[in-house]
């Protein structure tokens, strides 16, 4: 099951997975190389360095419903194991090596997490929270899609991935998890002095409220 909430600027849900631990929904959110695999809003992720054992900076960018410009996010991320439940929270950065793409609209994450929490041996809960400026003026019915087909949809796609994950780690590195072993992990060290908050209304702000909308096959339910 999974619960929904909307507010402005701000949504919060939350999914209950029966058959799948804390530690595998974890490890999932946090390997890009499997979420190629099941993200299909996904256009490319990478990471770009690491600022301590369990905070790094990374890169991600999304199709958005045609006709609107796709975005993408420089975000500063950290974790933190909570006995049997886990951490997750994110937001925006600016890194001079990676300033705005000319093909894309600069979103801005003012918040967002993942709280993961054991219910026993086989079964978990998935709290996802997200305050995100889309940068631009969207039309309403965007706004509607997110709300009713998009967000639900992610939580869905996470759930079914977690399922399929432990038989597809096991043929991949099965052994490599950087965000729980941190001496495997080989990024670049980034000084925080490179780092600065990315402020919304530093960015360009695109107006797209008067594009129509155009069939998406992205709201299909597969």
């Amino acid at each position: 099951m999974y619960r929904f909430r909307s507010e402005i600027g701000c949504r919060v849900m939350r999914i209950v997975c029966k058959d799948v631990t804390a530690e595998t929904l974890y490890d999932v959110l946090h390997d890009t190389s499997y979420r190629r695999k099941w993200d299909t809003n996904m256009i490319d992720t990478y990471d770009i360095g690491r600022l301590t054992a369990n905070a790094d900076v990374g890169y991600y960018s999304w199709k958005c419903p045609s006709p609107l410009k796709n975005r993408d996010f420089v975000t500063m991320r950290s974790w933190l194991p909570l006995g049997n439940d886990f951490l997750i929270i994110n937001y925006s950065v600016k890194h001079p090596q990676h300033p705005p793409k000319k093909d894309y609209v600069r979103a801005v994450s003012l918040l967002t997490g993942y709280l993961i929490q054991s219910n026993g041996a086989n079964c978990s809960t998935l709290y996802y929270l997200t305050q995100v400026d889309p940068k631009g003026s969207l039309p309403k019915w965007v706004v509607n899609r997110v709300s009713q087909f998009v967000a639900p949809k992610a939580m869905r796609k996470i759930y079914k991935a977690s399922q399929k994950y432990p038989d597809w780690k096991r043929k991949h590195n099965p052994l490599l998890k950087p965000w729980t072993f941190p001496e495997q992990n080989s990024l670049p060290c980034i000084d925080a002095s490179e780092l600065t908050r990315q402020r919304a209304d530093s960015l360009e702000n695109i107006d797209e409220s008067g594009l129509s909308e155009e069939k998406h096959s992205g709201d299909e339910e597969t």
